[in-house]
């Protein structure tokens, strides 16, 4: 899908609020949240290294807010812009959140090319394990 001019002018905003954060001393991350009409409803900035919190990507705050504050159809009438895709703890709350869009600039990939190897490490994950007593516990609920 082709990007459109006012696409591309939230994008610049959405670059311009990850230049402040990275000014402010944050990592260079920024997002807005577009209602169906084009207006700005939410926006934000990394803050993980101000506030000492890992999750505090401006992606994740806005998905939470959305879903906090939005009604589900005003939600899944939104475009989210942001200045880098998300990574998959993000990804996982916008969908969580129902929003229509994200229109990203930087791809995750140019992002991993240009970070200090070992910036993130990888934990290793053990499973599966204990399947049917813990589908017990679930099973039902959705």
């Amino acid at each position: 899908m082709k990007l459109t001019p006012d696409d591309e002018g939230f994008l610049r905003a959405a670059i311009t609020l990850a230049a402040d954060s990275r000014a402010a001393g944050d990592a260079p991350f920024g997002s807005l949240l577009v209602d169906r009409h084009g207006a700005v409803i939410a926006q934000d900035h990394n803050t993980v290294t101000s506030e000492r919190d890992i999750t505090a990507h401006p992606e994740l705050k806005l998905a939470r807010w959305a879903a906090r504050e939005l009604t589900a159809s005003e939600a899944g009438a939104t475009t989210m812009y942001t200045s880098c895709e998300p990574c998959s703890m993000c990804t996982g709350a916008i969908d969580r959140a129902g929003l229509a869009r994200v229109v990203f600039a930087l791809p995750a990939a140019a992002l991993d090319s240009i970070k200090r190897p070992g910036e993130v490490p990888t934990v290793p994950r053990v499973g599966p394990g204990l399947v049917q007593e813990a589908v017990l516990v679930v099973q039902g609920y959705y």
